[in-house]
C-alpha cells in the first residue's frame, strides 16, 4: 500500500502537470492570436489580389485559346519573374520594419519604407525591357510564333500593372509589421469586388477583349495602392510615418544588399514555377500543356498566397521577437505556426482531390485543356500539401535576416535537382507535363527537408545579437524625439 507521504507527491506532481498543461495551452492561445493579427488580413489580402488575376486569367480564356496561352506565358514567366524581384526586394522592408517594431524603433520604419521604394522603383524601371521585347524574347526560347506574338501584346498591358507592386508590396510589409494591416485585406477585398464587374463590362459588354481585361486588372490594382497611400499618410501611423525625409537615401546600399539577397531567395522560388512552364511550352500540343499547367500553377498559386499570410505571419512574429531579444519565443512561435499552417494544408489537399477533376472547366470552354487539368489534379494536391510548410520556413528565414542561406538552399533544391528531373521525365521518360511536375514536387520535397534543418540547427541566441547589431548599426533619431514603444501594445 502507498503511504501518504507517496500519494501526497503523487498529487503534487500530477498537480504540477496540469499546471503545466494549461499554462501551455494558454501560451498556444495567445501565439495562435498574435498570428492570426498578422497571418489572417495578409491571406485575405494576398488571395484577393490574385484572385483578380485569376479571374482575369478565366475572362482571357473565354476570349480564345491562343490569347489564353499567350496570358499565361506572360503571368507565369515575366510576372512571376518580375514580381519574384520585388516581392523578394521588398522583403527585406519586412526583415527591418519587423526587427524595428519589435525594438520600439517606430520612427524608423517609415525610412525602412522609403528607401525599399526607391530600391524597387528602379528595378523595375530596369526590367522594363522584358516587356517591351517579349515578342522577341519568346520567340528566342524556342515558343511558336503566334503565341509570341499574344504574348507580346499581352505583356504591353502589364507595365501598369507591374508599377503597382513597387508601392503596394513595401506598404503592405510596412503596415503588417507594426500589426496594421487590415486595412489592406479590406482595400484588397473592394479590388476584387470592383475587379469582375469591370472585366465583365470591358471584356464582355464593350467587347475590348485582352485590352480590356488587362485595363481593369491595372485600374483594380492600383486602387489599393491609392487607398494604403491615403492611410499612411494621412495620419493612421502617426508613430512609424514622420514624413518624407532625406534620410531615406542614407545607408541605402546596406539596404540593397539585404534586398538583393531577398530577391535571390524568392527569384529563385518563383522562377522555378515559370522554368516548368517553358518547359511545357516545348512539348506536343504545345497551347494545351501551356494552359493546362499553367490554370494548375494558379490554382496552387492562389492556395499558395493563403500560406503566404503564414510566411508573413512567420516573419513579423519572429523578427518581433528577435528586435526583443527573446529567443525561446521564437522557437515556440515557429511551432505554433507549423501546426497552424500543416492543418490548412491537410483541408486543402482533400478539396483539390475531391474536385481536380471539375476546376479545368472554371477557366476554359475547351474539353481538352480540362481534360489536362483533371490528369493533373493528384499532383496539384500534392503540391498544396507542401505548400503548407516551406513558405512557412522561409519566412522564418526572412524575419532573422537569413535570405543568403535559403537563396542558395533553394538554387541546389530546385535547379540542381527539380529542374533535371522534370526535364528527364518529361522528355526522357516521355510523360510530358506530368514528369516536369514530378521534378518540381521532388525540388520542393527537399527543399522543405533542408529549411526543417536549417530551423533547426540555427541558434536564436546567435540571432538575437545579430538583430541588435542590425538595430544599432543603422540606428537615426527622430527629429521630434517620439520614437517610443507606444504602439506595441
Amino acid at each position: 500500500m502507498k503511504s501518504m507521504g507517496d500519494e501526497i507527491r503523487e498529487s503534487l506532481l500530477s498537480s504540477g502537470k496540469e499546471e503545466e498543461v494549461v499554462e501551455l495551452k494558454a501560451r498556444v492561445v495567445d501565439e495562435s492570436k498574435k498570428i492570426w493579427k498578422v497571418a489572417l488580413p495578409g491571406i485575405l489580402a494576398r488571395v484577393a489580389a490574385f484572385g483578380c488575376i485569376v479571374v482575369t486569367q478565366s475572362f482571357v480564356g473565354h476570349i480564345s485559346e491562343l490569347d489564353l496561352a499567350g496570358y499565361a506565358l506572360v503571368q507565369t514567366l515575366i510576372i512571376r519573374f518580375v514580381n519574384g524581384i520585388l516581392i523578394g526586394m521588398s522583403s527585406a522592408t519586412e526583415t527591418l520594419c519587423g526587427q524595428a517594431f519589435g525594438a520600439g524603433q517606430l520612427h524608423m520604419m517609415g525610412i525602412y519604407l522609403q528607401r525599399s521604394w526607391i530600391v524597387d522603383f528602379i528595378t523595375l524601371t530596369v526590367l522594363l525591357p522584358i516587356f517591351i521585347f517579349a515578342t522577341s524574347l519568346f520567340r528566342l526560347l524556342g515558343e511558336k510564333d503566334n503565341i509570341a506574338q499574344s504574348a507580346g501584346y499581352t505583356s504591353l498591358w502589364f507595365i501598369p500593372f507591374a508599377y503597382n507592386f513597387v508601392f503596394s508590396l513595401t506598404n503592405q510589409m510596412y503596415l503588417q509589421a507594426q500589426q496594421k494591416n487590415m486595412v489592406v485585406a479590406w482595400l484588397a477585398i473592394f479590388q476584387f469586388a470592383i475587379h469582375i464587374p469591370l472585366s465583365w463590362l470591358f471584356v464582355n459588354q464593350l467587347n475590348w477583349g485582352v485590352a480590356g481585361a488587362m485595363s481593369a486588372l491595372s485600374i483594380s490594382s492600383w486602387f489599393v495602392v491609392i487607398g494604403e497611400f491615403v492611410y499612411i499618410f494621412g495620419g493612421w501611423c502617426p508613430h512609424s510615418w514622420k514624413g518624407f525625409t532625406t534620410a531615406a537615401f542614407k545607408d541605402i546600399w546596406p539596404v540593397v544588399k539585404l534586398s538583393v539577397s531577398s530577391g535571390v531567395m524568392v527569384c529563385l522560388e518563383l522562377w522555378y514555377n515559370s522554368i516548368l512552364v517553358l518547359l511545357a511550352g516545348y512539348m506536343k500540343n504545345a497551347e494545351v500543356a501551356i494552359s493546362a499547367f499553367s490554370i494548375c500553377l494558379n490554382i496552387n498559386g492562389w492556395e499558395f498566397n493563403v500560406t503566404l499570410g503564414f510566411l508573413g505571419a512567420a516573419c513579423v512574429r519572429v523578427a518581433n521577437e528577435l528586435g526583443r531579444g527573446d529567443a525561446k519565443a521564437v522557437k515556440f512561435s515557429i511551432k505554433v505556426l507549423l501546426s497552424i499552417s500543416i492543418s490548412i494544408g491537410l483541408v486543402f489537399w482533400i478539396i483539390c482531390l475531391i474536385f481536380g477533376s471539375k476546376i479545368g472547366y472554371l477557366f476554359s470552354d475547351e474539353q481538352e485543356v480540362a481534360a489536362g487539368v483533371s490528369d493533373l489534379s493528384v499532383l496539384l494536391a500534392t503540391s498544396v500539401l507542401l505548400n503548407s510548410i516551406y513558405p512557412v520556413l522561409s519566412g522564418v528565414a526572412v524575419g532573422a535576416g537569413l535570405q543568403s542561406s535559403v537563396a542558395v538552399i533553394n538554387l541546389c533544391c530546385y535547379y540542381l535537382i527539380g529542374v533535371p528531373v522534370g526535364a528527364v521525365l518529361g522528355y526522357v521518360a516521355q510523360l510530358q507535363v506530368k514528369g516536369i511536375w514530378i521534378g518540381m514536387i521532388c525540388g520542393v520535397v527537399t527543399q522543405t527537408l533542408a529549411l526543417c534543418f536549417m530551423a533547426w540547427r540555427t541558434d536564436w541566441d546567435l540571432e538575437v545579437m545579430k538583430a541588435k547589431e542590425r538595430l544599432r548599426r543603422w540606428y537615426l533619431k527622430s527629429s521630434d524625439g517620439s520614437n517610443q514603444s507606444s504602439d506595441l501594445a
